[in-house]
């Protein structure tokens, strides 16, 4: 595909770089949309019959289970050459973000070390009551497992509907579009909120806005680049331009 040499020049020379990535960048490597893995046995739940405080309460167990196929499925999935690529971007620049809206862990697989997690990660359990994250507790069958701690149940860390954004993630996120040079919003539909309006705030900061998406979206329009195509085919190809590898 083509990639604008002004583009090239603009990231050779920037030192601040922000990136938001949503589902579409997981889609390259087979990772179905949330509402696609309510398939199957799973397919005649709605998305709060399973996500949500009020669905755990009401049937632990049934949330419990599927989420564990879900991290189950997860696990054959692969990091795909857009997650590579923004793993190698990451290290030529002196200060890059990454900021995702997903729970695949995927791009920590990838080898980016910069990255902040909006919607929390499906490999990590917290407990219910106390809200901390906890990584051994004692397998005796019980489902969901209990926190050793307190004795609550595990969940897990991912945000559920009608829940907020971890806060210090939300704030780390927002400096970094406020404080950087260029924002790449890649693979997002543009509609999700807080995050939808991250690449309004880095512009009215004065970054460059740079969007990779094979669809149309509402920051189309606004973004300073439009790359028409699927992460894991603009990005490596941009970053081999940028920094001849």
């Amino acid at each position: 595909m083509e990639i604008p040499p002004h583009l090239v020049d603009i990231l050779r020379k920037a030192r601040r770089v922000a990136v938001l990535t949503g589902a579409g960048v997981s889609a390259e490597s087979g990772v179905p949309t949330f509402r696609d893995t309510l398939t199957g046995l799973w397919s005649q739940y709605r998305p709060e019959d399973l996500a949500t405080p009020q669905a755990f309460l009401k049937d632990p167990r049934k949330v419990w289970e599927w989420y564990a196929s879900r991290r189950e499925r997860l696990s054959l999935a692969q990091p795909n050459p857009g997650h590579l690529a923004l793993a190698e971007m990451e290290g030529h620049l002196p200060g890059f973000t990454l900021i995702t809206q997903n729970v695949d862990g995927l791009h920590w697989r990838a080898g980016s070390r910069n990255v902040i997690e909006l919607h929390g990660n499906l490999a990590r359990v917290k407990c219910f009551q106390e809200g901390t994250v906890v990584e051994q507790w004692l397998d005796d069958g019980t489902i969901p497992p209990r926190c050793p701690s307190c004795g609550g149940m595990l969940r897990p860390d991912v945000v559920w509907f009608g829940e907020k954004l971890p806060p210090e993630a939300l704030q780390h996120a927002t400096r970094a579009s406020q404080e950087c040079q260029v924002f790449f919003s890649i693979g997002t539909s543009g509609v999700v909120e807080p995050a939808a309006s991250l690449p309004y705030w880095a512009s009215e900061r004065g970054a460059v806005i740079v969007e990779v998406n094979p669809e149309h979206t509402p920051l189309t329009p606004h973004a300073d680049f439009a790359l028409h195509a699927p992460a894991g085919e603009a990005l490596p190809i941009l970053v081999k331009r940028t920094w001849g590898l």
